[in-house]
């Protein structure tokens, strides 16, 4: 199995992701789990000698049991942070993501593997709920401006 591309060196973490924005009857997906207090959107590390579109494939899979067909590319993210939870808990992070649109099915589905739950929050009650990244609503707004392009340090953007 190929490892992920990501690496440690002393008290900095570097990642590469790919993520999917699933968009079903007005709702969008998400991943939450018992350990954490936020949603966050589907998605994980790009193995080594795998594409960003095999990546996000993989993941939805993975993390939801459905299949999708990607959409389209929507945004780059840069995203730096620090003073994070759980295994980052003390490292500072650069983290590369790419979020893939996916092409929709016309239902939703429920899922849970392992302690990953799926969560459906409609699109216009997303600011009633905590969800990472923080710019989901800004890139649905954008969706038909082609790929957008985002920079966060710490939460803030900074693009």
């Amino acid at each position: 199995m190929a490892e992920d591309i990501s690496y440690t060196n002393g008290h900095q973490r570097f990642r590469y992701r790919a993520a999917a924005i699933i968009i079903e009857e007005g709702a969008i997906c998400f991943m939450i789990s018992p350990s954490e207090d936020y949603h966050y959107s589907v998605g994980g590390a790009v193995q080594f000698g795998e594409t960003t579109e095999e990546a996000v494939l993989r993941e939805v899979i993975e993390e939801t049991g459905q299949q999708y067909e990607i959409d389209r590319l929507v945004c780059f993210h840069e995203n730096f942070f620090s003073n994070s939870n759980g295994v980052l808990r003390g490292l500072d992070c650069h983290e590369i993501c790419l979020y893939y649109l996916m092409k929709p099915k016309g239902k939703q589905f429920q899922s849970q593997i392992e302690d990953e739950t799926v969560h459906w929050i409609p699109i216009q009650e997303l600011e009633n709920h905590r969800v990472f990244p923080t710019f989901i609503p800004q890139i649905l707004k954008g969706l038909d401006m082609g790929i957008q392009h985002i920079i966060t340090k710490n939460g803030e953007q900074k693009n």
